[in-house]
C-alpha cells in the first residue's frame, strides 16, 4: 500500500498533464465539423498503412459483390450513353456531322474519365463539365452525429475539397471537405450539418435533404411543398448543385407527413446508398464551380 501511495505521489503531475490535455483535445476537436476533419486527416496519416492493409484484407472477400454492382453501373451508363447517341444521330441531320470524343484518361495513378461537352447541335464545345476518378474506402463511420469516410485518394491524385462523392452505384453519399497528399476526407449524408437539395424525380417538387441522427438507413426530405404528395416509391434525386450533378439518386419515399400548419411535407427517405457497406466510391469534379461562383458574385446581381 506504501508503494502504491509513493507511485502516485511520483506520478500524479503527469498523470494530470495528460488527462488536461485529453481533455482539452477532446474539446477542440467537438468544435466544428472542419476541426474534426483536419485532426481526422492527420492521425489517418499515421495509421493510414495499418488501415489501409485491413481494408485489402476486406475488400477480397467482397470482390464477387463489388464485381456485380461494377456491372450493373457499367450497365447503366451504357444505357446512358446510347441516348446520347440517339440525340447526337438526330442532332445530326440538321448540320455536318462533327466528331465528339471521348477518352479515358488517368490522374497520377487515378482511375478518370474525361467527356467532350456537346452542345444543341452537336457540336465540341471543349471538356465536359464534370470529371470523375475513383477511390477506396479505407474507414467509414454511420454511429455518430457528424460522420466521415477516409479515402486512399488524395491531392497528388487529383482530389481536392468539395468534390462529390458517389457509391458504385450512382447513388449520394457526401463530398470532400479536407485531404492531404494520399488521403481525403469524406462529410457523410449521415451528418448533422450535411445539407443538399432533392426532388422528387417524377413531379419535381423539391426540398432539403438532411439527416435526423437516428437511422443510417434513412434522410430527411423536408421543405416540400404541400402540392408534393409524396408517395411510397418515388424516386429522390438531386436538383443539381454546386457539388452534385443534377439526378444524381438520393433514395426513395418510404412515407411523408404533413407539417403543423399543414403547407409543407417532411418525407423519409431509404437511401440507395449502402453507406453502412461502402467499399469503393466514385468521386466526381465539378470544373464550372469556380466559374459560376465568380458569376454570383458579379456586381449585376450584387449592385
Amino acid at each position: 500500500m506504501y508503494k502504491l501511495i509513493e507511485f502516485i505521489r511520483s506520478t500524479y503531475v503527469v498523470v494530470l498533464f495528460v488527462l488536461l490535455e485529453a481533455i482539452t483535445i477532446g474539446h477542440y476537436a467537438r468544435s466544428t465539423h472542419h476541426t474534426r476533419a483536419r485532426l481526422l486527416a492527420k492521425a489517418t496519416q499515421v495509421v493510414g498503412a495499418g488501415h489501409q492493409a485491413l481494408a485489402g484484407i476486406r475488400s477480397y472477400f467482397r470482390l464477387e459483390r463489388e464485381n456485380r454492382e461494377l456491372l450493373e453501373y457499367a450497365a447503366s451508363l451504357q444505357e446512358r450513353l446510347a441516348c446520347y447517341e440517339v440525340s447526337y444521330e438526330a442532332a445530326a441531320l440538321t448540320v455536318p456531322p462533327v466528331r465528339a470524343a471521348a477518352d479515358s484518361t488517368a490522374v497520377d495513378g487515378a482511375d478518370s474519365l474525361r467527356m467532350h461537352r456537346v452542345d444543341s447541335v452537336g457540336l465540341t464545345i471543349g471538356d465536359g463539365q464534370y470529371r470523375t476518378l475513383t477511390a477506396a474506402v479505407i474507414s467509414n463511420t454511420i454511429n455518430k452525429s457528424e460522420n466521415f469516410l477516409v479515402l486512399n485518394r488524395g491531392i497528388r491524385d487529383g482530389v481536392h475539397r468539395e468534390m462529390a462523392v458517389l457509391s458504385t452505384n450512382g447513388a449520394i453519399v457526401g463530398y470532400v471537405v479536407d485531404c492531404t497528399e494520399r488521403y481525403a476526407i469524406v462529410l457523410s449524408i449521415l451528418s448533422s450539418s450535411f445539407r443538399t437539395s432533392g426532388k422528387l424525380s417524377d413531379s419535381g417538387y423539391f426540398g432539403q435533404i438532411y439527416w435526423d441522427g437516428t437511422d443510417p438507413h434513412t434522410v430527411l426530405l423536408g421543405d416540400l411543398s404541400k402540392y408534393a404528395d409524396p408517395q411510397p416509391g418515388q424516386e429522390v434525386v438531386t436538383t443539381g448543385s454546386l457539388f452534385f450533378p443534377d439526378g444524381i439518386a438520393i433514395g426513395r419515399v418510404l412515407d411523408a407527413r404533413l407539417d403543423e400548419t399543414g403547407t409543407t411535407y417532411t418525407a423519409r427517405v431509404e437511401l440507395a446508398a449502402r453507406l453502412s457497406g461502402l467499399s469503393h466510391v466514385v468521386l466526381v469534379e465539378n470544373r464550372d464551380i469556380d466559374e459560376i461562383r465568380q458569376l454570383l458574385k458579379s456586381d449585376k446581381i450584387h449592385p
